[in-house]
């Protein structure tokens, strides 16, 4: 879905999974800053928008994922995922109560998958489950921002450590765009998440992935509760063993003219760019003060001291997740 923000000046189209948003507007690393700095929004107007309703809302979502909702006070944000028998990551769900509603952003294009298996678990609950992607856009404030929202402004407002996601109608974009600008790129807004070591489904992730490997035990995973699909996995990996990859924080070298992109094979330095394949990238990133930095899945047992290689860019590594 074409944002109608890539009207503004400087607005450079962003490509693959965030197409239809800008990747900046000129300057990225003034982007960058503005958002540091807790000033603009973020256009991400493509991610897929679901809405859940009924009496039932909540202790029937509970049942479906990894985190603990039925009690979920409204105003509250989290997250959570959907996870297969086997315990691979399906699904991402950022998602706040209003009171009487669920409101959820998930990666675009995904919204389809996720409202038809969660059509296929209502049963007998008092439910009813929306794709809302057509009627309502998602922009982000940054964590400081001052913007102070007008009543009846935004249909439901996500507040976390990183900053507001403001669900708002879709007609109404370029109206808060005028309002509370500049508008920031997905680029920018990229890199910040790339620093904060915050993974993000599609990047982050394969088909096997599981929770423990990218650090979302806690955060998007509650151990405290009951079954869902995929919890044995969960609780036996958590209880008896370790995953067999680890998320990682890479510095990368700043004197290379390119970047490496997501997939390129991670070895040990001292093995050069022929020794064999330790991992790979999974987003890379150039950020306005530490330079070109980037996430990466490893193998659980490479030393966490190591120095390791992107193709033929250094890499030094800082410990997401530990060994």
């Amino acid at each position: 879905m074409k944002s109608p923000l890539l009207s503004l000046p400087g607005a450079v189209p962003a490509e693959g999974p965030d197409e239809g948003v800008a990747a900046h507007y000129g300057d990225l690393f003034r982007e960058q800053r503005a958002l540091a700095d807790g000033t603009g929004f973020v256009d991400l107007s493509h991610r897929g928008v679901l809405t859940v309703t009924g009496d039932d809302r909540l202790s029937w979502l509970h049942l479906l994922i990894t985190q603990h909702v039925s009690e979920l006070p409204a105003g509250r944000a989290t997250e959570a995922l959907v996870l297969t028998a086997n315990g691979h990551i399906e699904h991402a769900l950022y998602l706040v109560d209003d009171g009487t509603t669920i409101w959820v952003h998930v990666e675009p294009g995904t919204q389809g998958a996720l409202l038809a298996y969660l059509e296929s678990m209502k049963f007998f609950y008092r439910v009813e489950v929306a794709d809302r992607t057509e009627e309502f856009a998602l922009v982000h404030l940054p964590a400081g921002s001052i913007v102070n929202l007008a009543e009846g402004e935004a249909a439901a407002v996500r507040e976390t450590p990183y900053g507001r996601d403001v669900f708002l109608e879709r007609g109404r974009l370029e109206e808060f765009a005028a309002a509370h600008g500049p508008a920031v790129g997905v680029l920018a807004h990229e890199a910040l998440r790339v620093e904060a070591h915050r993974p993000r489904l599609g990047f982050e992730t394969d088909h096997r992935t599981i929770p423990h490997e990218l650090g979302w035990i806690g955060t998007a995973v509650h151990l405290q509760k009951g079954c869902y699909r995929g919890q044995e996995t969960v609780a036996r990996v958590q209880n008896l063993g370790k995953p067999p990859r680890r998320l990682v924080f890479l510095h990368l070298d700043g004197s290379e003219v390119h970047l490496p992109g997501s997939g390129t094979p991670v070895r040990l330095a001292a093995d050069g760019p022929d020794g064999r394949k330790l991992g790979f990238v999974t987003t890379s990133a150039r950020h306005h003060e530490l330079g070109p930095i980037a996430l990466a899945l490893v193998k659980r047992n490479v030393p966490v001291d190591a120095e390791l290689v992107a193709e033929s860019t250094a890499a030094a590594q800082e410990v997401v997740v530990e060994p």
